[in-house]
């Protein structure tokens, strides 16, 4: 991928996420508690399988 396209997309990005946090505090605050309890539930997850694969 061209490094214009790359700079291109992380700054839409990044300008898009500032933009949702600044207009939409709640909504983005439900986003960011929603995917902290997929990335705790997959942790927990393979944690479950380790201690089990280990025993």
């Amino acid at each position: 991928m061209p490094v214009f396209v790359k700079k291109l997309l992380t700054w839409g990005s990044v300008a898009f996420l500032i933009y949702f946090v600044a207009f939409r505090p709640n909504g983005a605050a439900q986003m960011f508690k929603t995917i902290g309890t997929g990335l705790m539930a997959m942790f927990q997850g393979l944690g479950d399988f380790l201690t089990t694969l280990m025993t």
